[in-house]
């Protein structure tokens, strides 16, 4: 098998959830950091996001793709195995999907918010990231392309969700979220039981920031939960853990495991979600929510109602035994009101 070329940094957690599952999946791959895809020929995206991987279609031609969360079930279902990050019941594997889009839609509104938010923050990306691109450059060279990333990413706080109306809620729901997966983490390895799940590594990937390298957030997992720093580090290589296949919680045990998280993205991701999605078809020009009691506010974002409608349509596709079992569980949590 020919290695996956994968174009990355390891500021992204999209990247680092990515290559974190080829790892747990043993397929080999090749880490591109900078741009070389003139140098080696391969095509360049539609849309310039990281990780592209560069994989071939169904003509055997070389593409490059993005977007992680399409990305997995197509690495799930050209190669098949027993490292699946697929659960088998469509219930279980629901609420795996829906914890990883929360954790890919919300959770980076903390990640975005903490890194370019306070100056302490914005000092210490602004002097590494830049250099993960262009290690040799010259602190004039440095400067340079600090000013200008830094620049256009604190430019689009707005986009994301961050502002000083929405930056109390993001907090307080970060500090709220490593509670839920603290406790999580202290009954089983993984949020789905024994083995890694999609939403784990979505979650990884946000916390690689947000635990291990953006100074606030980062000081503030290490008070409040150790536990949770440590998990970010086992997660970042599980190639060699010994996979079981009954190792995924039963759709009887969701409730009692997971009930503390999904209804922290009831509470959050949820309300936002659908206002963007309100937003977005009325054409408004601001998303209008309530979130914890408190006002949020942020400019539209197309692509999470985009994502809200990729849910929507495989909750819709659930044989209707799954979802008369799913649908207390969504209801209890705060999540049904998603999926009328």
């Amino acid at each position: 098998m020919e290695p996956i070329l994968v174009k990355g940094a390891p500021g992204s957690p999209y990247t680092r959830k990515m290559v974190a599952l080829l790892r747990y999946q043993q397929l080999p791959y090749r880490f591109l950091i900078g741009s070389h895809e003139n140098d080696l020929g391969l095509p360049r995206p539609k849309v310039a996001l990281l990780p592209t991987l560069y994989l071939r279609d169904e003509r055997g031609e070389i593409e490059a793709v993005v977007d992680s969360t399409p990305l997995i079930r197509r690495l799930d279902a050209t190669w098949p195995g027993p490292r699946s990050v697929l659960p088998p019941d469509p219930v279980v594997r629901f609420v795996d999907e829906l914890i990883e889009d929360y954790a890919d839609e919300w959770l980076t509104k903390a990640m975005f918010h903490y890194r370019w938010h306070g100056s302490a923050d914005i000092d210490h990306a602004g002097n590494i990231l830049p250099r993960w691109r262009a290690i040799t450059a010259s602190e004039e060279e440095i400067a340079q392309l600090r000013a200008r990333f830094s620049r256009r990413q604190i430019d689009r706080l707005g986009v994301v969700g961050s502002n000083a109306i929405t930056a109390p809620v993001i907090e307080e729901s970060y500090r709220r979220f490593l509670g839920c997966l603290n406790q999580i983490l202290s009954e089983q390895p993984f949020i789905l039981g024994a083995r890694p799940g999609s939403a784990d590594l979505a979650t990884y990937g946000q916390l690689t920031q947000l635990a291990h390298f953006d100074p606030t957030p980062r000081s503030l997992t290490l008070a409040e939960a150790p536990r949770v720093f440590a998990w970010v580090d086992v997660m970042d290589d599980l190639s060699g853990l010994d996979v079981q296949s009954e190792g995924w919680l039963a759709r009887n045990d969701l409730a009692r495991v997971l009930t503390p998280l999904l209804t922290e993205i009831g509470r959050t991701y949820v309300p936002v979600m659908m206002a963007n999605a309100r937003a977005i078809d009325q054409g408004a020009p601001q998303v209008e929510a309530v979130v914890s009691g408190a006002p949020w506010t942020q400019t539209p974002f197309p692509y999470q109602a985009r994502c809200l409608a990729a849910l929507r349509v495989n909750y819709a596709r659930l044989e209707p035994q799954d979802r008369a079992d799913l649908e207390p569980l969504l209801r209890a949590t705060g999540c049904a009101p998603l999926f009328r």
